[in-house]
Protein backbone atom coordinates (compact mmCIF):
# COMPACT_ATOMS: atom_id res chain seq x y z
CA UNK A 1 0.00 0.00 0.00
CA UNK A 2 1.45 3.38 -0.80
CA UNK A 3 0.80 6.44 1.50
CA UNK A 4 -0.75 10.00 0.02
CA UNK A 5 1.59 12.71 0.13
CA UNK A 6 -0.96 15.43 -1.09
CA UNK A 7 -1.60 18.22 1.29
CA UNK A 8 -5.21 17.00 2.68
CA UNK A 9 -8.25 19.52 3.45
CA UNK A 10 -10.95 19.03 5.19
CA UNK A 11 -14.66 19.81 4.57
CA UNK A 12 -17.80 19.87 7.11
CA UNK A 13 -20.48 19.90 4.07
CA UNK A 14 -24.79 20.75 5.33
CA UNK A 15 -25.78 17.25 3.38
CA UNK A 16 -26.15 14.13 5.17
CA UNK A 17 -24.07 12.41 2.04
CA UNK A 18 -21.02 14.11 3.42
CA UNK A 19 -19.78 14.28 -0.11
CA UNK A 20 -17.03 16.47 -1.25
CA UNK A 21 -18.69 18.81 -3.53
CA UNK A 22 -18.01 18.97 -7.19
CA UNK A 23 -16.18 22.03 -7.57
CA UNK A 24 -13.26 20.31 -5.75
CA UNK A 25 -12.20 18.37 -8.94
CA UNK A 26 -13.22 21.09 -11.64
CA UNK A 27 -10.63 23.77 -9.53
CA UNK A 28 -8.38 21.40 -8.47
CA UNK A 29 -8.34 17.92 -10.24
CA UNK A 30 -6.20 15.45 -7.86
CA UNK A 31 -3.66 18.00 -6.65
CA UNK A 32 -5.40 17.80 -3.43
CA UNK A 33 -7.17 15.17 -0.99
CA UNK A 34 -9.96 16.89 -0.11
CA UNK A 35 -12.24 15.00 2.92
CA UNK A 36 -15.84 15.64 3.97
CA UNK A 37 -18.06 15.09 6.29
CA UNK A 38 -21.86 15.54 6.53
CA UNK A 39 -23.97 17.70 8.90
CA UNK A 40 -27.35 16.42 7.63
CA UNK A 41 -29.36 19.61 7.87
CA UNK A 42 -33.34 19.94 7.58
CA UNK A 43 -33.69 22.35 5.24
CA UNK A 44 -31.90 25.21 4.09
CA UNK A 45 -33.68 27.68 7.01
CA UNK A 46 -33.27 28.47 10.87
CA UNK A 47 -35.08 25.64 11.58
CA UNK A 48 -33.56 23.10 9.62
CA UNK A 49 -30.38 24.36 10.96
CA UNK A 50 -30.50 24.57 14.48
CA UNK A 51 -30.81 20.94 15.08
CA UNK A 52 -27.43 19.71 14.01
CA UNK A 53 -25.06 23.02 14.96
CA UNK A 54 -24.18 20.57 17.93
CA UNK A 55 -22.21 18.43 15.32
CA UNK A 56 -19.92 20.53 13.63
CA UNK A 57 -16.94 20.93 16.21
CA UNK A 58 -17.46 16.58 16.09
CA UNK A 59 -17.23 16.51 12.81
CA UNK A 60 -14.01 18.88 12.34
CA UNK A 61 -12.41 16.34 15.23
CA UNK A 62 -13.25 13.66 12.71
CA UNK A 63 -11.47 15.49 9.61
CA UNK A 64 -8.26 16.63 12.00
CA UNK A 65 -7.77 12.62 12.94
CA UNK A 66 -8.97 11.49 9.10
CA UNK A 67 -5.74 13.62 8.12
CA UNK A 68 -7.41 17.04 7.54
CA UNK A 69 -4.11 19.84 7.65
CA UNK A 70 -6.78 22.32 7.99
CA UNK A 71 -10.98 22.84 7.57
CA UNK A 72 -13.73 24.73 6.53
CA UNK A 73 -17.35 25.03 7.81
CA UNK A 74 -18.63 24.96 4.02
CA UNK A 75 -22.46 25.65 4.44
CA UNK A 76 -22.90 29.74 3.86
CA UNK A 77 -26.47 30.80 5.26
CA UNK A 78 -25.29 28.21 8.03
CA UNK A 79 -22.37 30.00 9.02
CA UNK A 80 -23.84 33.47 9.10
CA UNK A 81 -27.52 33.52 10.19
CA UNK A 82 -26.91 33.93 13.61
CA UNK A 83 -25.21 37.05 13.15
CA UNK A 84 -21.68 38.15 13.20
CA UNK A 85 -20.02 37.62 16.15
CA UNK A 86 -21.77 34.02 16.30
CA UNK A 87 -19.91 33.35 12.97
CA UNK A 88 -16.47 34.38 14.14
CA UNK A 89 -17.08 32.52 17.37
CA UNK A 90 -17.92 29.39 15.41
CA UNK A 91 -13.98 29.75 13.54
CA UNK A 92 -12.54 30.11 17.03
CA UNK A 93 -14.45 27.43 18.82
CA UNK A 94 -13.38 25.04 15.28
CA UNK A 95 -9.44 26.29 15.55
CA UNK A 96 -9.36 25.88 19.39
CA UNK A 97 -11.15 22.39 19.33
CA UNK A 98 -8.87 21.29 16.48
CA UNK A 99 -5.65 22.69 16.31
CA UNK A 100 -5.63 23.06 12.97
CA UNK A 101 -6.13 26.61 10.65
CA UNK A 102 -10.44 26.48 10.02
CA UNK A 103 -12.53 28.76 8.20
CA UNK A 104 -16.21 29.12 7.15
CA UNK A 105 -17.99 29.85 3.98
CA UNK A 106 -19.09 33.32 5.39
CA UNK A 107 -15.40 34.20 6.09
CA UNK A 108 -14.78 32.95 2.16
CA UNK A 109 -17.40 35.25 1.04
CA UNK A 110 -16.09 38.73 2.83
CA UNK A 111 -12.25 37.61 1.70
CA UNK A 112 -12.93 36.69 -1.57
CA UNK A 113 -15.38 40.11 -2.20
CA UNK A 114 -12.68 42.17 -1.16
CA UNK A 115 -9.65 40.55 -2.83
CA UNK A 116 -11.69 41.34 -5.83
CA UNK A 117 -12.44 45.02 -4.88
CA UNK A 118 -15.94 44.62 -4.33
CA UNK A 119 -17.33 46.63 -1.71
CA UNK A 120 -20.67 47.04 -3.30
CA UNK A 121 -22.21 43.93 -3.95
CA UNK A 122 -25.23 42.96 -5.87
CA UNK A 123 -26.38 39.25 -4.15
CA UNK A 124 -28.44 36.44 -6.16
CA UNK A 125 -29.48 33.80 -3.46
CA UNK A 126 -31.35 30.58 -2.95
CA UNK A 127 -32.77 31.24 0.10
CA UNK A 128 -36.04 32.51 2.04
CA UNK A 129 -36.40 36.28 2.66
CA UNK A 130 -35.14 35.46 6.30
CA UNK A 131 -32.04 34.83 5.21
CA UNK A 132 -31.64 37.01 2.54
CA UNK A 133 -32.11 39.99 5.56
CA UNK A 134 -29.62 37.99 7.93
CA UNK A 135 -27.00 37.89 4.72
CA UNK A 136 -27.16 41.48 4.49
CA UNK A 137 -27.01 42.40 8.08
CA UNK A 138 -23.89 40.11 8.22
CA UNK A 139 -22.27 41.71 4.76
CA UNK A 140 -23.01 45.09 5.90
CA UNK A 141 -20.89 44.73 9.63
CA UNK A 142 -18.41 43.20 7.70
CA UNK A 143 -17.89 46.28 5.76
CA UNK A 144 -19.75 45.52 2.04
CA UNK A 145 -22.83 47.88 1.11
CA UNK A 146 -25.43 45.33 -0.92
CA UNK A 147 -27.02 47.39 -3.52
CA UNK A 148 -29.63 44.45 -4.39
CA UNK A 149 -30.60 41.15 -2.91
CA UNK A 150 -33.17 38.81 -4.71
CA UNK A 151 -33.19 35.03 -3.48
CA UNK A 152 -35.29 31.52 -5.09
CA UNK A 153 -37.39 30.85 -1.86
CA UNK A 154 -35.56 27.31 -1.92
CA UNK A 155 -35.32 25.37 1.37
CA UNK A 156 -35.26 21.40 -0.28
CA UNK A 157 -31.06 20.78 0.16
CA UNK A 158 -31.74 18.82 -3.23
CA UNK A 159 -33.94 21.08 -4.77
CA UNK A 160 -30.74 24.21 -4.69
CA UNK A 161 -28.86 21.43 -6.78
CA UNK A 162 -31.22 21.37 -8.90
CA UNK A 163 -31.04 25.45 -9.94
CA UNK A 164 -29.98 25.35 -13.66
CA UNK A 165 -26.57 27.52 -14.83
CA UNK A 166 -28.96 29.82 -16.61
CA UNK A 167 -31.54 30.58 -13.96
CA UNK A 168 -28.47 31.71 -11.86
CA UNK A 169 -26.94 34.07 -14.47
CA UNK A 170 -30.34 35.17 -15.08
CA UNK A 171 -31.35 36.26 -11.28
CA UNK A 172 -27.24 37.33 -11.10
CA UNK A 173 -28.07 39.89 -14.01
CA UNK A 174 -31.34 40.81 -12.56
CA UNK A 175 -29.98 42.29 -9.18
CA UNK A 176 -27.17 43.81 -11.05
CA UNK A 177 -29.70 46.01 -12.84
CA UNK A 178 -31.39 47.31 -9.93
CA UNK A 179 -28.02 49.26 -9.51
CA UNK A 180 -25.59 49.68 -11.79
CA UNK A 181 -23.48 50.77 -9.00
CA UNK A 182 -22.64 47.42 -7.52
CA UNK A 183 -18.82 46.75 -8.58
CA UNK A 184 -19.48 43.14 -9.10
CA UNK A 185 -22.41 40.27 -7.82
CA UNK A 186 -22.07 37.30 -5.37
CA UNK A 187 -24.45 34.06 -5.91
CA UNK A 188 -24.80 32.82 -2.28
CA UNK A 189 -25.94 28.95 -1.21
CA UNK A 190 -22.98 26.23 -1.10
CA UNK A 191 -25.52 23.96 -2.44
CA UNK A 192 -25.96 25.87 -6.01
CA UNK A 193 -23.62 24.72 -8.79
CA UNK A 194 -22.13 27.69 -10.46
CA UNK A 195 -19.10 25.85 -12.65
CA UNK A 196 -20.76 27.07 -15.70
CA UNK A 197 -22.24 30.47 -14.29
CA UNK A 198 -19.17 32.42 -13.12
CA UNK A 199 -17.17 33.03 -16.43
CA UNK A 200 -20.34 33.75 -18.52
CA UNK A 201 -21.40 36.12 -15.96
CA UNK A 202 -18.14 38.30 -15.60
CA UNK A 203 -18.28 38.05 -19.85
CA UNK A 204 -21.41 39.72 -19.70
CA UNK A 205 -21.61 41.99 -17.27
CA UNK A 206 -18.14 42.70 -17.17
CA UNK A 207 -17.65 43.00 -13.35
CA UNK A 208 -16.09 40.29 -11.36
CA UNK A 209 -18.42 37.55 -9.90
CA UNK A 210 -17.88 35.09 -7.06
CA UNK A 211 -20.25 32.28 -5.41
CA UNK A 212 -20.23 30.33 -2.53
CA UNK A 213 -18.87 27.20 -3.02
CA UNK A 214 -15.63 28.30 -5.17
CA UNK A 215 -14.84 30.76 -3.23
CA UNK A 216 -15.30 28.67 -0.23
CA UNK A 217 -12.88 26.51 -1.80
CA UNK A 218 -10.56 29.72 -2.60
CA UNK A 219 -10.03 30.51 0.88
CA UNK A 220 -9.44 27.32 2.64
CA UNK A 221 -6.31 26.34 0.49
CA UNK A 222 -5.08 30.00 1.33
CA UNK A 223 -5.91 29.00 4.58
CA UNK A 224 -4.18 25.55 4.19
CA UNK A 225 -1.22 27.34 2.65
CA UNK A 226 -1.82 26.36 -0.83
CA UNK A 227 -1.99 28.32 -4.04
CA UNK A 228 -5.75 28.62 -4.99
CA UNK A 229 -5.13 29.90 -8.54
CA UNK A 230 -7.19 27.05 -11.10
CA UNK A 231 -8.87 27.78 -14.25
CA UNK A 232 -12.45 28.31 -15.24
CA UNK A 233 -14.29 30.15 -12.39
CA UNK A 234 -13.21 33.93 -13.16
CA UNK A 235 -11.22 36.68 -12.00
CA UNK A 236 -11.25 35.21 -8.39
CA UNK A 237 -8.98 32.46 -9.14
CA UNK A 238 -6.58 34.10 -11.86
CA UNK A 239 -5.26 36.74 -8.72
CA UNK A 240 -1.73 35.79 -7.14
CA UNK A 241 -1.62 34.13 -3.41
Amino acid sequence: MTSDNRPCIGLIVPPAAGEVPEDARHLYGDRIRFIARGLGIGGVSPEGFKPVMHRIVDLALELRDAGAQAISMMGTSISFYRGAALTEELRNTLQDATGLPCTTMSHAVVRSLKALGVQRVAVATSYIDELNQRLVDYLTHEGLQVTAIQGMGITGVREVGEVTPQALIDLAQTVVSRDTSAQGVFISCGGLLTHDVIEPLEARLGLPATASSPAGFWDVMKVAGQDPRAEGFGRLFRLGT
